[in-house]
C-alpha cells in the first residue's frame, strides 16, 4: 500500500453546530492515518451558515494542522460539494473522498473503500439499510427511476455522501456539471456511469441525523424532484453531446 497517496476529504456543512465538532473528531484521524507524507487534508467547507458552524470549524483547526476550514456565501449543498472538489484538485489531491457534516456516516467503514482506490475510478457507498426515515428511502428509489428515464442509466445509489474518487477522473468530468447545480453528486454518478468508468458499490451504514434539524422536508423534496426532472433532460443532451466529441 502506497501511503504517499494524497487524500482530500471534503465535508460541506450548513448550520451544523450540533454535529460538526464530532464529525471533525471522527474524520480527522482518517486523514491523519492516510496523510500522504503530510499533504493530505480534511477540508470542511461552511456554506454560509447562520449559526456557529464556522467558528467551531476554525476552533477545531487550531490543533489540527491537516484541517482546512473554508467558507463562502450560501450556495446550497450541490454547489458547495462541487466547490470542494475544485479546491481539492487545485491543491494536488490524488484521491477525493466526500461525506456530509451531519454525522450519518461512519469513518470506520472508510478503509474498505481506500483498499480499492487503485482499482476503481469511484467507490461509492450503497445505503443498504437507512436510518433517516421511510421518506428518504422512497426518494432514493424515485430518483433512481427518474435517472433511468432521463439518462438511460441504472445508478444504484446516486446521491450517497460517502464516495472515494480518483482525482484524475473527477477532473475530467467535473466541467460537465454546472457550477451552481444543486445535485452535483447525482450528476457526477450519472456521468461516471454513462462514460463506463470503473465504479464499485459497497454497502455502508447510514444513521439518522446525529443532531440539529434537517433542512430538507417532503415538500422541498417534491419541489426538488420536479426541477430535477426538467434539468436532467437538458443536462442529458449536454452530456451526450460531450460524449460524441
Amino acid at each position: 500500500m502506497n501511503e504517499d497517496d494524497v487524500l482530500y476529504i471534503i465535508i460541506p456543512a450548513y448550520n451544523e453546530e450540533a454535529n460538526i465538532a464530532q464529525v471533525i473528531s471522527d474524520w480527522y484521524p482518517v486523514v491523519a492515518t492516510h496523510n500522504g507524507q503530510g499533504a493530505s487534508r480534511l477540508v470542511v467547507l461552511d456554506d454560509g451558515s447562520k449559526d456557529h458552524t464556522l467558528s467551531i470549524i476554525k476552533e477545531s483547526a487550531l490543533d489540527r494542522p491537516l484541517l482546512i476550514p473554508l467558507t463562502w456565501e450560501n450556495h446550497g449543498h450541490g454547489a458547495t460539494v462541487r466547490h470542494g472538489y475544485e479546491f481539492a484538485l487545485s491543491q494536488g489531491a490524488q484521491y477525493i473522498f466526500q461525506t456530509d457534516g451531519d454525522g450519518q456516516t461512519l469513518p470506520d467503514e472508510f478503509e474498505a473503500f481506500w483498499d480499492k482506490r487503485k482499482d476503481f475510478d469511484m467507490v461509492i457507498g450503497w445505503r443498504k439499510g437507512r436510518g433517516d426515515g421511510f421518506g428518504r428511502v422512497v426518494t432514493t428509489k424515485v430518483l433512481r427511476a427518474v435517472l433511468l428515464l432521463t439518462f438511460h442509466v441504472w445508478v444504484k445509489d446516486a446521491n450517497t455522501p460517502f464516495r472515494l474518487m480518483q482525482a484524475e477522473a473527477v477532473a475530467r468530468d467535473l466541467p460537465l456539471i454546472p457550477k451552481d447545480y444543486f445535485l452535483s453528486n447525482v450528476l457526477l454518478s450519472v456521468i461516471f456511469t454513462k462514460k463506463h468508468r470503473r465504479i464499485r458499490y459497497l454497502p455502508i451504514t447510514f444513521r439518522p441525523r446525529q443532531g440539529g434539524v434537517n433542512s430538507i422536508n417532503m415538500k422541498r423534496i417534491i419541489d426538488i424532484g420536479k426541477n430535477a426532472y426538467k434539468d436532467f433532460r437538458q443536462l442529458n443532451r449536454t452530456i451526450n453531446a460531450a460524449l460524441k466529441q
